[in-house]
């Protein structure tokens, strides 16, 4: 993807952001060795759920347990993507089983793909086309809550009200 990228800022709880320490962030992954050296590291407990994911201002996708707050993740910066990832090992090379853009504390829209499969990319994993499963999220104009959309039902679960078709969680951007 060239040209102006989308960063998404965190707009979750803000006592989560509140407790990113410095030094906090998910092992940054920006080649395939970078990932060579971190799956050794997991335990089969940790590879039989997701991990927490984002795709940081840099391009490089960063991993944490999936316990993991996707803001301390991204060191409380902003992302081009997050969500939540699970890897397979597939004729001994690693791939990604399921991925998705959940991410309540980024919201972010489901056109980051492309952001998300250059960093995959960029990591040699095997991946699919698109998200697994997608989230589309939208923020109430009436009443300002966060919306998840399902099913197409582009009305507020808070209010009522139409939602947008258009993201638009960040009123800044």
């Amino acid at each position: 993807m060239r040209g102006r990228r989308r960063g998404y800022r965190y707009v979750g709880p803000v006592e989560l952001k509140a407790a990113v320490r410095l030094g906090d962030g998910g092992h940054r992954i920006a080649s395939g060795a970078d990932f060579a050296g971190w799956i050794v590291e997991q335990s089969l407990s940790e590879l039989a759920e997701p991990f927490t994911f984002v795709v940081g201002m840099d391009r490089a996708l960063r991993l944490a347990p999936r316990r993991s707050e996707h803001v301390a993740c991204a060191g409380g910066d902003m992302v081009l993507s997050a969500g939540e990832i699970s890897f397979m090992s597939e004729a001994d090379r690693w791939a990604v089983s399921e991925i998705s853009n959940q991410s309540t504390g980024y919201c972010p829209d489901v056109t980051s793909w492309a952001e998300v499969a250059r960093a995959l990319d960029a990591a040699e994993l095997r991946r699919p086309s698109c998200f697994t499963h997608e989230v589309v999220f939208r923020r109430c104009p009436d009443c300002q809550e966060h919306n998840i959309v399902r099913d197409d039902d582009f009305v507020c679960v808070f209010c009522g009200s139409d939602l947008p078709a258009a993201w638009n969680v960040d009123p800044t951007m």
